[in-house]
């Protein structure tokens, strides 16, 4: 499997079309972490993943496919989603303002989106006093949990057979 499409812009040079496969001789597949974190703490339905971290992790399950995001790049006040929820929101705005930020944000991407859950992970989330309605916390266990799943024949949920987009 060689890197190739989606992942261009977060690589160097190097890496992109590299044949990973060839050179392990072993069976790859490649996911980044927000994906593989909502991969892990999927049970069912249509779910929103946000990782709130150095930056914004993002990914989505829909129709039974995991899909990574970038919404962390996407405009938002004057600067961008990441720019006000990561870590330089963050220190720049200091947990009180920041946690109103979250909630904000999970609000504008769930009205977008439509998800029927958000899972809020990453090494920030332990930060909000409270969860946004419709949110719950995930774990960095689930990371392992979907690093498992991917190599599953057939994962399921409650509802749908999962496919890596």
């Amino acid at each position: 499997m060689a890197v190739q499409r989606r992942n261009r812009e977060t690589l160097l040079p190097g890496w992109v079309g590299f044949d990973f496969e060839a050179a392990f001789e072993r069976p790859v597949k490649i996911m980044n972490d927000a994906a593989m974190q909502a991969l892990g703490s999927y049970n069912g339905g249509t779910m929103l993943f946000l990782g709130l971290g150095t930056g914004l992790g993002s990914a989505l399950i829909l129709d039974g496919s995991v899909h990574a995001m970038e919404l962390a790049h996407l405009p938002y006040k004057r600067g961008t989603y990441e720019d006000y929820v990561g870590i330089r929101g963050l220190e720049k705005h200091g947990k009180k303002k920041w946690r109103r930020l979250v909630a904000d944000v999970v609000e504008i991407l769930m009205d977008a989106l439509r998800p029927e859950e958000v899972v809020l992970g990453g090494g920030n989330v332990k930060k909000l006093k409270e969860l946004p309605l419709h949110c719950r916390a995930g774990a960095n266990a689930d990371a392992f949990r979907g690093g498992f799943r991917l190599w599953e024949k057939r994962v399921t949920s409650a509802h749908l057979p999962i496919r890596i987009a």
